[in-house]
């Protein structure tokens, strides 16, 4: 092992593709990262260009070992973590999608999940997944793909066509198509794994007339799946992960015991509490696999909200408030409140604990007096209140109170929302030094499975934390903001709905 320096996280996420190179004490040696095309067809559809996501996420690791000066031989391993419920469907003899990627955020089953449930399916699909019916998940997704993509169904069924989450398409494009896998974090989040069983479930696979043929193997988050082929990245080099976005990073956090939680502000916020190695059932939260290590499956308990940091986007992309992120926080400061202004980011409906399809974004409360900076600060706090909801569902249905939130992501920089996330929870926030954990936690399990890290003991001694938020507010003030947010998602729900 002395001369393996270096193991290398490949974090692909739903607007940018990430290589973070990591040294024996975790700290980040370099990083690259390069954001890739946004599909919108049309309101409420979403899609990304999978062969530009895997050229993207090539280069940018190809270009990290390069800047860095690493030799090849000095990777002791190469870890993935991924946006979750986003599909590929490809040819197994070109290597070719059949479509666009269709994308987690992507509300183009809707109907057919409504349909679904009017047929009764509700219950039997949370009692064999976890899950909720939700066009968020990829099974129907993958469904409308060979439906509607003229001659896939009949490729796939003579198993020419491969599918798979984009761990499986990255895996299978850095292996030159050696490999097909998964691991039980992603195909926990395809409504069509038994996650009690831990197999594909043939009930669904028939209900959903997917071939069973196309899917990939599922296998341990933390294992050697394969090298690198060399003729494509042009060296050969263990790839030893794989895993998705918020369970990497709930063990990039160190939450490895029942009851620890982590909220992740990425393109979305994910809350994950572990559960330990026994799922908790729940009727507005998601049961889901946290991690799949030595043989052993652990769960968790997982609320989701499908815009969290993508708000900033929009505001920067679409409505122009901003020019970078880093404005809308001195936006928020310049005022001392979001002058009764609510700003419900329901673009593409609601997750936890509405799960509302037909939800859509609402800005309410405008007067005269309202700035740009008060819309900036009331998007920052409606991210927090949106973690309120769900955070306030996990504590009812786990029956356990959580003191501390450990928090990570992009957007969770913002001094000024993490304290008014702090101040609306009643509840401390901690942000640790590294607040990529989603890459860290890819990193950590794929060194794991080669012995560049021993043991979680070792991981856990890598873990800081940079700063603690503390409540400042009092308890009627904080039901008063609360009670203006109930309101405005009142009005965002069932927006498009006939």
């Amino acid at each position: 092992m002395k001369d393996l320096k270096y193991v290398i996280s490949l974090d692909e996420g739903t607007t940018s593709c990430r290589a973070v190179l990591y040294d024996k004490n975790a700290s980040v040696i370099g990083s690259m990262q390069q954001e890739f095309t946004q599909i919108y067809p049309k309101p409420g559809l979403v899609e990304h260009d999978a062969e530009e996501i895997f050229k993207c996420q090539l280069m940018v690791l190809q270009n990290l070992i390069v800047e860095n000066d690493v030799r090849y031989d000095q990777i002791a391993a190469i870890g993935i973590t991924n946006q979750r419920e986003t599909i590929v469907v490809w040819d197994k003899k070109t290597g070719k999608p059949v479509y666009n990627a269709i994308v987690w955020q992507c509300r183009r089953t809707a109907d057919y999940c409504n349909q679904l449930i009017k047929e009764g399916w509700t219950e039997k699909i949370r009692q064999k997944t976890g899950l909720l019916i939700d066009a968020y998940f990829s099974g129907t997704k993958l469904k409308w793909i060979l439906d509607n993509v003229p001659g896939a169904r009949q490729k796939a069924e003579k198993g020419e066509l491969l599918a798979g989450t984009i761990d499986s398409w990255l895996i299978w494009k850095l292996s030159g198509g050696k490999c097909h896998i998964t691991d039980y974090t992603n195909a926990c989040r395809t409504m069509l794994f038994n996650i009690y069983d831990l197999c594909w479930d043939k009930e669904l696979l028939k209900l959903f007339d997917i071939p069973e043929k196309m899917l990939p193997k599922v296998c341990d988050s933390s294992s050697v799946y394969c090298k690198t082929d060399r003729d494509i990245c042009g060296f050969e080099v263990t790839i030893a992960s794989a895993v998705g976005d918020q369970q990497a990073a709930l063990f990039g956090q160190g939450c490895f015991n029942k009851g620890e939680a982590k909220n992740t502000y990425g393109t979305g916020c994910f809350m994950l509490m572990h559960t330990g190695d026994k799922p908790v059932n729940s009727q507005k939260l998601l049961t889901t696999i946290a991690l799949g290590l030595d043989g052993k499956v652990s769960y968790a308990l997982e609320g989701s909200v499908f815009i969290g940091g993508a708000v900033i986007k929009w505001l920067r992309d679409e409505l122009e408030l901003i020019s970078s992120a880093p404005e809308i926080d001195r936006l928020a400061e310049s005022v001392e409140d979001s002058n009764g202004v609510y700003l419900v980011p329901a673009f593409v409906g609601l997750g936890t604990p509405y799960w509302d399809m037909y939800a859509r974004g609402t800005i309410v409360g405008l007067t005269r007096g309202v700035k740009k900076a008060h819309i900036c600060r009331a998007a920052l706090e409606g991210i927090a209140y949106e973690v309120k909801d769900v955070l306030d569902t996990m504590v009812l249905d786990s029956k356990t109170d959580i003191l501390n939130l450990n928090v990570d992501g992009g957007a969770c920089v913002s001094d000024v929302m993490l304290q008014f996330q702090s101040d609306i929870l009643n509840t401390r926030v901690c942000r640790p030094s590294n607040v990529e954990t989603t890459a860290l936690g890819a990193a950590f399990l794929a060194g794991l499975a080669v012995g560049f890290w021993k043991n979680k003991d070792e991981i856990l001694n890598h873990r800081k934390i940079e700063k603690v938020f503390v409540p400042e507010i009092s308890e009627e003030k904080r039901n008063e903001l609360y009670t203006g947010w109930k309101k405005a998602i009142e009005k965002s729900k069932a927006w498009i709905e006939n």
